[in-house]
């Protein structure tokens, strides 16, 4: 059988109903090979290379499974990067795939900056944000790399993986029985041990910290069952802000540099903390490393021993093991429940005293849109203001999932994610961004258009870079470089945009208008809201460099925090 129908048949055998790319010469043979197995797995064309990656990770996400995006070779290929970095970060498992020119066109070792026409060493540029990348040069190789790359990408902790094809071996003629496998040994079981019961026992203030790993590992279920059996309080990262319902009783917020107060004073008042999947960056902890939770017994458990490697206490415990069966072995063992009654209280207190206390608009907007949506509608975020107000204000229901740009922090996101995540799905998507966010992959427009799919664009805007604004105006004085519209930035009308698309859209200038627009959320088609807020937004709370998590801007009348912190 010819190659490029080989590789379409083991995408559908490893469970791929969606892949996601852009026409390119070193391309046209798969293309012609996902046209003819139509029915079976969707062929998606995107407008920008970066966008098909950014869709294929949501894809992935929402699908739990490996994701797949495929482009041309050179501009093709590097133009995946953002996305391949934002898997890698985001320990999600996707498949891209390249096209090469010919293999009699490859520089190989020559001291020449290039052979082919569109030649590019994609393989080297990648492999330090890659599981697994490889160059397939012999078509009797071609099993083996796409075996072994589907393998890496969803073992241990999850990731993108790169498979390089040539154009005459993705052309070639193949018999398939006599393609080399690739064969993994079988697992050792795992062992664990009682340490967390024993620490349990002696903590009189513990608490979990909830990250991202939770539905990496698909351990959703398994976490709330343990929560439900504990009792204690339960805070997260910010890109694990929906693995509780944001009104569960043991839900006290996310926390970190933006987080919630009563997260942050929890944690640095505990004095056992058990992290779950949550890599414990400077984000969540704060700069100054040492005033992290400092009378805290800190518990990770990480699939990843690179992690694990990155101490945060002294003499912090560290437990290499996948959260799934571990989270089985926690629900499963006999072990006595103590109760916390007096450390609930104060954390009660805590959230007496420090909810509610920095009102903010966007966040009013945030809350307003949450509570006129069910869980049918998938979550998207952006990066920026947009994104932090999100995990502040927006308030999840069971089931509904909130993804995020985490560790790479891509800006463009938003829009193309939500496509991914409507193929994984088929629910309606909102997709939270703000106005530079947009303009990044904003030709992703014209795909909602051309497949009618009901995404929903919120865009938040402030008519500047809003983050970088404000850190402009507290350490630069107020010089506003290439952020507002009088520092050489400058945002288009999106309503318009819109309209030229043949998208539905309205701007909102009053909060009270949003009740008007039910109809439109609910409908089956794209619609772009445009919610005005001025050009003078913030985030609060927000921490300084190098204070403690808990001490948080605007700083606390000095007297209660005192009182708090005495609890």
């Amino acid at each position: 059988m010819k190659t490029s129908d080989y590789i379409v048949e083991f995408l559908i055998k490893n469970g791929i109903k969606d892949v996601f790319g852009y026409p390119g010469g070193m391309v046209t043979h798969l293309m012609d090979s996902l046209d003819k197995y139509t029915g079976k797995i969707g062929n998606h064309l995107c407008y920008h290379e970066q966008a098909a990656a950014f869709s294929a990770c949501s894809n992935a996400q929402l699908s739990n499974n490996i994701g797949c995006a495929y482009t041309t070779s050179g501009p093709g290929a590097t133009n995946l990067i953002t996305g391949i970095g934002h898997a890698f970060f985001d320990s999600i498992p996707v498949l891209f795939i390249t096209g090469q020119v010919n293999t009699y066109e490859l520089k190989k070792n020559l001291k020449v900056r290039q052979r082919g026409f569109q030649e590019t060493d994609i393989v080297s540029i990648v492999e330090p944000i890659t599981k697994y990348t490889v160059l397939v040069e012999k078509e009797e190789d071609l099993r083996y790399c796409l075996e072994k790359a589907v393998y890496m990408a969803k073992e241990g902790r999850p990731g993108p993986v790169l498979v390089d094809i040539p154009m005459n071996i993705s052309r070639a003629e193949i018999d398939p029985d006599r393609l080399k496998s690739f064969h993994v040994k079988p697992k050792e079981t795992q062992v664990y041990s009682h340490t967390i019961f024993e620490l349990l026992a002696r903590a009189k203030r513990p608490v979990i910290i909830a990250g991202a790993g939770i539905d990496i590992a698909n351990a959703r279920p398994e976490f709330k069952t343990l929560i439900k059996k504990l009792k204690i309080p339960v805070v997260t990262s910010m890109i694990a802000v929906d693995v509780l319902n944001k009104d569960d009783e043991f839900n006290y917020g996310f926390i970190g540099a933006y987080g919630d107060r009563t997260a942050n004073f929890i944690v640095s008042n505990s004095d056992l903390i058990i992290a779950m999947g949550s890599r414990l960056d400077m984000r969540q902890t704060g700069t100054d490393v040492k005033s992290f939770a400092p009378n805290a017994k800190i518990v990770r458990v990480d699939i990843d021993k690179g992690e694990l490697e990155n101490k945060i206490g002294e003499d912090e415990l560290s437990l290499n093991y996948d959260l799934k069966p571990y989270l089985n072995y926690l629900n499963t063992e006999k072990y006595e429940i103590k109760m916390y009654n007096d450390w609930i209280e104060v954390c009660e207190e805590y959230r007496k005293n420090l909810s509610n206390i920095d009102p903010n608009l966007p966040n009013e907007y945030i809350e307003t849109i949450s509570k006129m949506l069910d869980d049918g509608f998938e979550i998207i975020t952006d990066v920026g203001q947009n994104q932090v107000w999100v995990a502040q204000a927006f308030k999840n229901v069971d089931n509904q999932r909130i993804l995020f740009t985490g560790g790479h922090g891509c800006m463009g996101y938003s829009l193309p994610a939500a496509i991914g995540a409507y193929y994984a799905t088929h629910k309606k998507v909102i997709a939270f961004t703000g106005d530079g966010g947009l303009q990044m992959n904003i030709q992703e427009l014209q795909f909602l258009k051309r497949e009618h799919i009901p995404v929903k664009i919120i865009v938040l805007n402030n008519e500047s870079l809003g983050m970088i604004r404000h850190f402009q105006e507290m350490y630069f004085d107020s010089k506003f470089v290439h952020t507002i519209n009088t520092g050489g930035y400058l945002s288009p009308d999106f309503v318009k945009i819109a309209n030229a698309y043949g998208i539905t859209s309205v701007n909102v200038n009053q909060i009270e208008q949003l009740n008007e627009l039910q109809d439109l959320i609910y409908n089956d088609e794209p619609v772009l809201i445009n919610l005005n807020l001025g050009d003078r937004t913030y985030l609060y709370p927000k921490l300084a460099v190098n204070r403690p998590i808990d001490d948080q801007e605007p700083l606390l009348d000095r007297a209660l925090y005192k009182r708090l912190k005495e609890l």
